[in-house]
């Protein structure tokens, strides 16, 4: 194919032609497609319907963790800690069962972290002028959580290994306002990629201006394969004991996107310091979780070997759909220079970058003729992509044929769109 980026504007023109002429084609089939986050579609949510009905009466109030209906269980129930300790890599012990949201629990240490401080550290974060690293591209509500809490935000870029770890060095040992960095160390949100062993290791070694320096390690999709097998990733916990900083990671998790995702449960993991002052300060927000989701979702698995199990189910379903986003993307722009993408083995997106300041029109163009993309610029702080040029594509929801289609439309825009920008720098 001509690579377009070097096309003379005779080429330029006559290819803008045919694009504005696909376009207008795909435009009027009057299409109504959603990829714009990266939810489980009803087939995925469907395979775990048998937490609707696998506990009842004798289940709850005969445990090792008492009557499962009533008030307590701050940490979760044993069996519980047991399964997601193995989920995590972490003791039983080290592990805290909260509602059904990781994201509640990432923003309630947040939240903590600014008004009382952490274990180690110089008192509350909201009088030192706090700062995040934040990798990027992303995950959006990563930095609307720092954003709504006033906590500031620095980017560093992703490297297929991880965050760019020369440039986190180097802004953490210098400026003690700079307290944590967000990681999402498997598959990576929206990149995909997973964390190498010198980028953990790098993580758990480097040394901090600030003496509370924490890594916020969202491992969302740990077992998030799409059909290949699991990646692995060093633990992070383990790490840093050896490192002599133990308190460091703030370790996330759930099984959003798992079981249910309106009904999962939620994980943190951490230091038993760090254990000890999470419930020490859950004790003033609640009386106890929902242990019979817990139980539910325990009973569901049996243990890590049926987890595993039930997310080949799922790379069953959406491992075609990636498949598909790879299969246009590749035949409609390959070799003509205006795009790259991703290509994950797990996780739920395709990090996709088309030419500098094209990425808001490929998406107001997709809109206009009926696919809905997830905003240009919300994997990056304050929703600012500085060179408008990466989307996150989400496939996992719609059906495969809808996906197959919206794909279609998608390429047509990227075509259109960086047409018309060569287009001007041309004239």
């Amino acid at each position: 194919m001509t690579d377009l980026s070097k096309a003379g504007a005779d080429q330029i023109s006559a290819a803008l032609a045919e694009a504005k002429t696909a376009y207008g084609q795909i435009r009027g089939r009057n299409l109504a497609f959603d990829m714009t986050r990266g939810k489980p579609s009803a087939a995925q949510l469907d395979l775990a319907d048998a937490l609707l009905t696998n506990v009842d009466h004798d289940d709850v109030v005969g445990t090792d963790a008492g009557d499962l209906r009533n008030y307590g269980g701050l940490a979760g129930i044993p069996a519980c800690r047991k399964l997601f300790g193995e989920y995590l890599g972490v003791p039983a012990d080290q592990v805290v069962i909260g509602g059904n949201s990781s994201l509640q629990l990432m923003y309630g240490t947040l939240a903590r972290c600014m008004t009382f401080g952490v274990v180690g550290g110089e008192g509350p974060w909201r009088g030192q002028n706090p700062t995040v690293i934040c990798p990027v591209p992303g995950y959006d509500r990563h930095f609307a959580a720092c954003e709504e809490l006033g906590i500031k935000m620095v980017t560093v870029g992703m490297t297929g290994e991880g965050p760019d770890m020369d440039a986190v060095e180097e802004l953490v040992a210098s400026d003690p306002s700079i307290k944590a960095i967000w990681c999402v160390p498997k598959y990576s949100n929206p990149t995909g990629e997973t964390y190498s062993d010198e980028t953990v290791d790098r993580l758990a070694k480097m040394k901090t201006a600030a003496p509370d320096f924490r890594i916020l390690w969202d491992n969302a999709y740990a077992v998030h394969h799409l059909g290949e097998g699991l990646d692995e990733v060093k633990d992070i916990m383990a790490a840093c004991e050896v490192a002599g900083c133990p308190d460091r990671p703030f370790v996330f998790g759930s099984t959003s996107k798992i079981t249910y995702a309106g009904a999962g449960i939620a994980v943190f993991a951490g230091s038993p310091a760090n254990v000890k002052d999470t419930l020490d300060h859950l004790f003033f927000e609640t009386i106890g979780p929902d242990k019979i989701n817990q139980l539910r979702q325990v009973k569901f698995f049996g243990d890590m070997k049926g987890l595993l199990a039930h997310m080949d189910e799922h790379a069953a379903l959406i491992g075609p759909k990636f498949k598909a986003v790879d299969e246009a993307l590749t035949r409609h722009l390959t070799g003509k220079g205006i795009a790259t993408w991703t290509k994950p083995k797990g996780g739920y997106f395709v990090s996709l970058d088309v030419l500098d300041g094209c990425a808001k029109e490929v998406i107001r163009l997709a809109d206009e003729a009926g696919v809905k993309l997830t905003p240009a610029g919300s994997c990056y702080p304050y929703g600012d992509d500085p060179n408008d040029r990466n989307i996150r594509l989400a496939p996992t929801l719609p059906p495969l044929d809808e996906v197959k289609q919206a794909m279609e439309v998608v390429c047509a825009c990227i075509e259109l769109a960086c047409l018309n920008k060569l287009a001007e720098g041309a004239d």
